[in-house]
């Protein structure tokens, strides 16, 4: 048994809690079984519903019959455009938190075909199986029209987006001239790049369960990375009040974007339930997590002029991004290329290109995941042209300064992450010369990649409550979709009141807590774990004058500095004998409980004035077999500099995983659309490739030390979407440096291996 550290150990170890690798509180939870997600919910009254998908690209519907369907015992209603209640949410521009510019779809609005897999009926029945086996005899007939489902069809006819949505900055001005100084360069590289289409595909399906109590108001178990988001969406949809709407997730298996925005499920669960008068479940199947939001396809071209000695001396970036007819999807892809290196003369172009296809959605690292890979992939090209070490070139164009906005960087420890990576890695080792190096009848290769991501924080507020019994709840309407937040905030509660793990409690996933941003984009620790920091602050200020008050106590008459709090004590700092426990100065003041809640906003007038990020450095080793070009990813090594570590534990595990899905980026993952057809046809786990453990190999993570004062209270950064940024573009340079053969077009295949390999013969 290990003994508690003594509370003078604790008074000399700052942060007692905060930066150790503390396991998952919810971990016993989770591989138990005990940890029930939104589809597992169940009610006395439950129905089920199956949703009925469009079998065409764009049309419109011309007969729809539900008669044997509904014929069926046990079947209670086919919904379709013809008997959808009215609602005024048809009939008004409402949005939810994530919407884009434009219209969103409405499920069942008319008879209307706007892409593939588009809900078009909504069958509920007794029994899941029952309502899967009438949604099949529901009889649709339609009237095709032309659609378009092809990018490169279209790039010509792409528009430049305004602010569409929050979040979005376009491209800044032009600096300098970069197309004169790209034609006068010593040395260029001018190259294009596509991007294939990602579908989310975490381990939970979408599903929501919503159930009808006999007054009328309802408890929707949702899969959301915001349950706040899905009150307003469900209260502004169906014209009811938020008393009336309580939404639950206090468990996400994975949703990396695919939970920002309210799917189409829950429109059709809620719709079902408050038209029977019953509860509902509805669960997207596999195929049907076709049918919605998705990482878009993207095409560009980056184009790179330098000196002999590497200096930079112009950089162009331009995408061609996919999105929806009906709404206007923009992503940050090309403004990290003019943030990342010093260069005077930059043109950053971007544009949308309409399809007929759902619009889509934020996918890890959205924009960053697409616009970094190519910007390295082009760096390293030039590395190559200028016989150059690809890490030299890179610090030879190092900035500290973020040159869109000439602000500097609050903290930038990318230095650090090249030189700590490349000595882990064993980049000294390396020989420059592509097909030289070997490991038997595998060609070996080295490459390696810089990473960036925003450092960003939201408002949010947090609650907390402590009990005469020593014990601390503290509570805010954030989620955990596998991140580690019910960790992390248990954490840095119980860091600030000196509390045991064991002796704090968070609460999430419920719309009735304090209000949290949707969590997205790396700032949850920013934005929630500031306004934990603060709640408990105030409760622990409290305590202090309640005991500095005391006549009697031992810290009477103590300065407020001059008290800390360990172990569930209030400690003098300079005698750690005089200490008092917290219940008793609880009992003196007659207190059961001390509540307290709190709002953290970022520090507005720092964020006007720096840049803020997360960076990284990537290093990769690669096999590859030049008879068969298959390749394996034998080795990575990520450095990440991301301010204040709060887990390593929980960080490293989201790195981790972030490196994986690069791996996949990379490699694997690809939605193949017969254009023909305007749909995915690989739309299923067997054939839609996702990265297994037979793929993944060592993964080394490095947490750089960083200090930053600016960023929040807390001093830390995201680090979900930094871990995935570098990964693609180092896996396709470490090929480059095994075979010779320079792959640009993401993922990199066993065709597209052997290609290359044949030509280079």
């Amino acid at each position: 048994m290990i003994a508690k550290p003594s509370i003078p150990d604790l008074l000399r170890e700052p942060g007692a809690r905060i930066g150790r690798p503390v396991s998952r509180v919810d971990g016993r939870l989770k591989v138990t079984g005990a940890a029930r997600y939104a589809a597992e919910h169940d009610a006395s009254d439950l129905a089920h519903g199956y949703i009925v998908s469009s079998a065409i690209a764009r049309g419109r519907i011309t007969r729809i019959d539900t008669r044997a369907a509904l014929a069926l015992p046990g079947v209670l209603q086919v919904f379709t455009h013809e008997n959808r209640p009215s609602l005024a949410w048809f009939d008004r521009k409402w949005k939810d938190q994530d919407a884009p510019k434009g219209s969103p779809l409405r499920p069942l609005y008319d008879a209307e075909i706007q892409h593939a897999l588009q809900p078009v009926a909504l069958v509920v029945a007794e029994s899941f199986e029952l309502a899967r086996h009438a949604a099949r005899l529901v009889e649709i007939e339609y009237e095709e029209a032309t659609h378009q489902t092809d990018l490169h069809a279209v790039r010509d006819q792409g528009f430049t987006p305004g602010k569409d949505k929050g979040g979005f900055q376009p491209p800044p001005k032009p600096r300098g001239d970069a197309d004169r100084a790209l034609a006068e360069a010593e040395v260029a590289v001018d190259v294009s790049f596509t991007q294939a289409t990602e579908y989310h595909n975490p381990m939970e399906m979408h599903g929501s369960t919503v159930v009808h109590h006999p007054d009328g108001t309802l408890t929707v178990y949702d899969k959301t990375q915001g349950a706040l988001n899905t009150q307003t969406y469900v209260c502004n949809v169906f014209g009811l009040s938020q008393a009336q709407v309580r939404v639950l997730s206090p468990f996400v298996g994975g949703a990396f974007g695919s939970g920002l925005r309210p799917q189409h499920q829950l429109f059709m669960a809620v719709l079902a339930a408050t038209q029977l008068k019953r509860s509902v479940r509805v669960e997207l199947s596999r195929p049907q997590m076709f049918s919605f939001g998705h990482r878009p396809e993207t095409i560009q071209r980056v184009a790179l002029g330098a000196r002999r000695d590497g200096t930079l001396t112009a950089l162009i970036h331009e995408a061609v991004q996919e999105s929806s007819r009906y709404e206007n999807y923009v992503e940050i892809v090309v403004n990290w290329s003019g943030q990342q290196y010093r260069c005077d003369n930059v043109r950053l172009d971007y544009k949308l290109a309409r399809l007929d296809v759902h619009t889509p959605l934020d996918q890890r690292a959205p924009g960053a995941a697409t616009g970094v890979p190519a910007l390295e992939i082009a760096m390293d090209e030039l590395a190559c042209a200028l016989d150059m070490d690809p890490v030299e070139l890179r610090l030879k164009n190092y900035t500290d300064v973020d040159p869109n906005t000439g602000n500097p960087f609050s903290s930038k420890e990318l230095r650090a992450c090249f030189r700590q990576g490349a000595e882990r890695f064993g980049w000294a080792k390396r020989t420059p010369q592509p097909r030289s190096m070997r490991d038997g009848r595998y060609l070996v290769g080295w490459g390696m990649a810089a990473g960036v991501w925003d450092a960003m924080q939201g408002q949010a507020t947090a609650r907390a409550t402590l009990g005469i019994d020593g014990r601390l709840t503290v509570s805010s309407a954030t989620a955990d979709i596998g991140t580690g937040t019910y960790t992390v905030m248990t954490q840095i509660a119980a860091d600030v009141l000196g509390l045991a793990m064991e002796d704090v409690t968070f609460l999430l996933g419920d719309s009735s807590l304090p209000m949290a941003p949707i969590e997205g984009g790396s700032w949850t620790v920013s934005s929630v774990g500031s306004a934990v920091k603060a709640a408990c602050d105030r409760v622990r200020d409290r305590l202090v004058g309640l005991a500095r008050k005391s006549n009697e106590g031992p810290l009477a008459g103590l300065p407020a500095e001059e008290v800390t709090m360990a172990d569930g004590h209030l400690v003098a700092r300079s005698d750690p004998a005089r200490r008092v426990p917290v219940t008793e100065v609880m009992r003196a003041a007659d207190l059961l409980t001390i509540e307290e809640e709190a709002r953290s906003v970022p520090y507005y007038l720092a964020r006007s004035r720096h840049a803020f990020g997360t960076h990284s450095a990537v290093f990769a080793e690669v096999r590859v077999d030049p008879e068969l070009g298959t390749m394996q990813v034998t080795r990575v090594v990520s450095a990440v500099a991301a301010g204040r570590i709060i887990n390593p534990k929980t960080a490293r595990s989201q790195i981790m995983g972030a490196v994986v899905w690069g791996l996949g980026m990379a490699m694997q993952e690809e939605a193949l659309i017969d254009h023909r057809l305007g749909r995915v046809m690989n739309h299923d786990l067997a054939e839609y490739h996702v990265p297994v453990a037979a793929d993944i190999h060592d993964i080394d993570v490095i947490f750089v030390e960083e200090q930053d004062e600016m960023v929040n209270p807390l001093g830390a950064k995201g680090v979900g979407e930094i871990g995935i940024v570098g990964v693609p573009a180092a896996i396709a340079n470490a090929l480059y440096h095994a075979t010779g053969v320079r792959v640009r077009d993401l993922p990199i295949t066993v065709d597209k291996i052997l290609a290359g390999l044949r030509a280079e013969r």
